[in-house]
């Protein structure tokens, strides 16, 4: 498995693989809500790659992508140091190592960046995720109460953060 920055002819496998995320209903957005087209992959692809402290990794084998990591950066000079992170995995591909690659990659290109701080959020009932992310050296350092409105129920969310 290799563990690369994305370029815009891997976008239809990147919405494939968004689209099997977001169908765990562990994501932000509700399975089937977002509509994302290869198009605007491409773009975003673009948008991020070109963007300091910025990128779009995959994990990927053959041209089939196993999962995502969306890292963005800030640009005002007193948050540059930091960069909020979204990771998606294919529900085929769970277990088998790709988050851990793909944080393993990001940690060592953060460094590179001049990162500091790495941030993100999670449902704080996705067991495996926030096992993944503890695993990977982040910490629990706030909850979101009933921050996300899930099948009729108000959801907590984790802040979680990794100093570099």
């Amino acid at each position: 498995m290799e563990i690369r920055k994305a370029n815009i002819h891997d976008a239809s496998e990147i919405v494939r693989v968004m689209t099997n995320a977001e169908e765990s209903n562990f994501m932000l957005f509700e399975p089937g809500e977002r509509q994302i087209t290869v198009e605007q992959c491409a773009g975003m692809i673009e948008n991020l790659n070109n963007a300091e402290k910025s990128a779009l990794f995959v994990a990927s084998e053959e041209n089939k992508i196993y999962g995502y990591m969306i890292v963005r950066g800030d640009q005002a000079r007193r948050i540059s140091h930091r960069a909020y992170i979204v990771i998606g995995v294919h529900s085929d591909s769970r277990g088998k190592g790709v988050g851990t690659a793909l944080f393993e990659h990001l940690h060592c290109w953060a460094k590179d960046a001049g990162l500091h701080r790495l941030e993100l959020t999670v449902i704080s009932n996705n067991d495996v995720a926030v096992g993944l992310y503890k695993k990977m050296g982040y910490e629990i350092e706030g909850v979101k109460k009933d921050s996300l409105f899930i099948d009729g129920i108000y959801v907590d969310e984790y802040y979680m953060a990794k100093l570099i």
